[in-house]
């Protein structure tokens, strides 16, 4: 049976049909963005999922990656501050925002984000000076990352981080900053002995003067301790006791014979004075000894008499 071109037309159809309903559908992959541009002009952009587009009239345009990315920067050299050379090297994280402004705002877009993040670096660090550097590398990446965000946004780029990863010093100038570390050891450890030194002179001072102090008030002590005493010799000898002196000559005669009889540089001691008058001396205590507790030791009470009883002193022998 022959075919008519009604036949041959309906199947022609059907597979341009089958052609333009393929041509139109467009899968976009989870992470990406697809741009879309009709006659060469962006229309709009594709999310992850099937989208359906116009065939031969629109196309996809740029296919962007919407995942966080990472960009290693190479090392370059940068002049501090103070006109010392290091190498440094880092890392940028970014993320596409936007689709159509980081295809369309920007030709290159990971070129364009090394060059920034690279000029910058070589602004920053160039403005520190190199102990800066070495001690305040948090502070230069969030200046760092503050600075290439700012410049990335009308890309629709976002910086997530920016590290500087390592800071090589020429190596005769980290033997020089090793020198000068020492240098700066040692004047804390002799500075810290000189202050032990000094602390500890004044706590021997203080020691010294509250030594002095205490030997002053036992001397007080003992003067007043003395002058009472004679005070009380004294009152006893005016109301006619006549023991009570005997006993004072005694008592400074034996301390005046125990200092003499103690001396290391005398061995031979000459006494003019008879040994009798120290007997008597002892004599006269054992009379106010008996005076005071009687016979038997035990205390007796003070009577008023006005006989005078005759004393024994040191100058006559008992």
């Amino acid at each position: 049976m022959p075919f008519s071109g009604f036949d041959i037309l309906i199947p022609v159809l059907v597979v341009l049909v089958l052609f333009l309903i393929f041509a139109g559908i467009k899968t976009v992959p989870q992470g990406y963005n697809y741009t879309v541009e009709r006659f060469g002009r962006y229309t709009k952009t594709l999310s992850p999922g099937l989208n359906i587009i116009v065939p031969f009239i629109d196309r996809v345009g740029a296919k962007m990656n919407m995942m966080e990315q990472v960009l290693d920067v190479p090392t370059q050299e940068v002049i501090t501050r103070d006109n010392a050379i290091v190498a440094v090297d880092g890392v940028a994280f970014y993320q596409v925002l936007s689709a159509a402004q980081a295809a369309y705002q920007v030709s290159g877009l990971e070129n364009a984000i090394l060059n920034l993040t690279m000029t910058n670096i070589r602004s920053v660090m160039g403005s520190m000076d190199l102990d800066e550097l070495l001690s305040n590398r948090d502070a230069i990446n969030d200046r760092l990352l503050r600075i290439v965000d700012e410049a990335a946004q009308p890309w629709g780029i976002k910086m997530t981080r920016v590290e500087i990863k390592d800071i090589n010093p020429p190596a005769n100038l980290v033997e020089s900053m090793a020198r000068q570390m020492m240098a700066e050891r040692n004047k804390r450890a002799q500075i810290l002995e000189a202050e032990g030194l000094k602390q500890a002179q004044v706590l021997e001072a203080e020691g010294r003067r509250e030594a002095a102090f205490r030997d002053a008030e036992a001397r007080e002590r003992a003067a007043e301790a003395e002058a009472r005493a004679t005070q009380v010799v004294s009152e006893a000898i005016a109301k006619g006791d006549v023991q009570a002196i005997n006993y004072f000559v005694a008592q400074k005669y034996t301390e005046a014979m125990a200092k003499i009889g103690s001396a290391t540089n005398s061995k031979v001691v000459l006494m003019p004075l008879e040994a009798s008058s120290l007997i008597g001396s002892l004599g006269g205590i054992g009379a106010i000894a008996k005076e005071v507790f009687g016979e038997d030791g035990q205390p007796v009470r003070p009577r008023h008499s006005t006989a005078r009883t005759p004393s024994v002193t040191p100058d006559q022998p008992a």
